[in-house]
């Protein structure tokens, strides 16, 4: 059993490089969080971050999946939202069987509209939970969408240059 993996001892000067790019990358994230979102969003994108730089070459990281994810994790707690929060006012705030069936169902929302489109982002299912919680309005949603836009550029261009570390 090793405790390193084999392909770092090729190639340290990738795992150390991509980990930088990542550092730095999210960092922009960090700098806007008390301003427009909350934990379990920065959450979702700090994963987001992880797959792009440590996993670049593989489906989940491409555009159409980081972009896409997102968007159907806005959407359905969007809907989640406006179903639950807005119509039976449920409490964010409280704990209650209530509550867990909105994340509930905001996460299989999410999962099925991600299959549905082609867009599957793990990470991007938290964003419906995230939404939930910091409460519709449009800071959240377009912090998403522009640091997952800017994730997908910085993925598009540094493309040759990164590899699979795993």
């Amino acid at each position: 059993m090793e405790i390193l993996d084999p392909h770092f001892k090729k190639n340290p000067w990738a795992y150390i490089v991509q980990s930088i790019l990542a550092l730095a990358t999210f960092f922009v994230v960090l700098l806007f969080v008390e301003k427009v979102t909350q934990v379990v969003i920065v959450a979702a994108l700090g994963a987001s971050t992880f797959i792009v730089f440590s996993m670049p070459h593989t489906m989940t990281a491409r555009p159409r999946r980081l972009i896409g994810g997102h968007t159907v994790g806005l959407i359905s707690g969007t809907v989640s939202h406006l179903l639950f929060v807005d119509s039976l006012s449920v409490n964010i705030n409280e704990s209650t069987v209530l509550l867990a069936l909105t994340f509930a169902c905001a996460i299989a929302l999410s999962m099925f509209l991600m299959a549905v489109t082609n867009t599957e982002h793990p990470p991007a299912a938290a964003t419906s939970i995230g939404l939930l919680l910091a409460g519709l309005s449009w800071a959240p949603i377009l912090f998403v969408l522009l640091f997952a836009g800017l994730l997908s550029i910085i993925h598009y261009v540094l493309r040759r240059y990164l590899i699979n570390l795993f």
